[in-house]
């Protein structure tokens, strides 16, 4: 896989190439997984994603392996728990919003079925697989992102900017953003 053709992002560190390599883009419709992603994403606004990435083991277990039932439960002792878990991001804002996206994800899963459900339907259920020369070329939010947060923010989510949901929907194949010459690109 060393000779392979990759996207730029993730040359600078062997955890990025693992990832770009194993997860970013290709499309999830696992409901645990996509919480996850979310509440990761949410984490990383501000910061490099490879800061969360070394962190992903210590947030798992941080947050009950990702289970929304358990974190939507999660009370002032927990939350100052949290506080002082040098492992993940201790940020208050962001840890509040973990919580309560996590009931907000459980509303949607009562009302759609799922959350793959819910998130798929920003792009009608197929990835959106766009066309770009370079990293360059790549917008940092779209309208399926604007209306992805648009929507979210009426239903309670924290942390959902466009920005976050567009990274979220590259991260979990809801979008395609390899660059053209990189060896994941999908051939559709």
């Amino acid at each position: 896989m060393k000779n392979k053709a990759r996207c730029e992002w993730c040359l600078k560190d062997p955890i990025y190439i693992d990832y770009h390599d194993k997860e970013w883009g290709i499309p999830v419709h696992d409901d645990k997984l996509l919480f996850e992603f979310l509440v990761l994403e949410s984490f990383q606004a501000g910061l490099s994603w490879l800061t969360v990435l070394k962190k992903r083991e210590n947030f798992r277990k941080a947050f009950a392996n990702f289970d929304a039932k358990k974190v939507s439960k999660f009370d002032k002792k927990k939350f100052d728990e949290l506080m002082q878990d040098a492992g993940i991001i201790r940020n208050r804002l962001k840890i509040e919003a973990a919580i309560n996206n996590a009931a907000r994800y459980l509303e949607i899963q009562k009302e759609f079925g799922s959350f793959d459900k819910y998130v798929w339907s920003f792009v009608k259920g197929k990835t959106i697989v766009n066309k770009r020369k370079s990293l360059g070329n790549v917008p940092p939010k779209t309208a399926e992102s604007d209306a992805m947060s648009k929507d979210m923010g009426k239903r309670g989510f924290k942390f959902r900017g466009s920005t976050i949901c567009y990274a979220f929907m590259q991260a979990t194949g809801i979008v395609d953003d390899h660059v053209d010459h990189c060896w994941k690109k999908s051939k559709k």
